[in-house]
């Protein structure tokens, strides 16, 4: 099983609508892309995530299904659409286990 994780801190002019409408979207792709074996998404609730607000970890089946998940036209659908324009930074980690 590999699994990623994504770490996003969202502009300032961002509003609460377009994060949650963000949010929601990231939430999508578990039933739209194949090889994903569990998805969540949520938002921080401790004083540890150096201005990180929102947190996203997928698990998928194998390694070969994280690296088709990347240029999947889902995941580049709310990449291009919801999260660009008001993300500020992200920081992603993928491992196996």
């Amino acid at each position: 099983m590999a699994e990623h994780i994504v770490l996003f801190r969202w502009t300032e002019a961002a509003s609460q609508e377009a994060i949650d409408s963000a949010v929601a979207e990231l939430r999508k792709p578990k039933s739209k892309i194949p090889g994903i074996a569990d998805l969540s998404c949520g938002a921080n609730f401790s004083d540890r995530a150096k201005g990180y607000t929102q947190g996203l970890v997928v698990r998928f089946t194998d390694q070969s299904a994280l690296e088709t998940y990347g240029p999947h036209p889902e995941h580049q659908r709310v990449l291009q659409n919801f999260i660009n324009p008001i993300r500020a930074d992200v920081l992603a980690f993928d491992y196996d286990f």
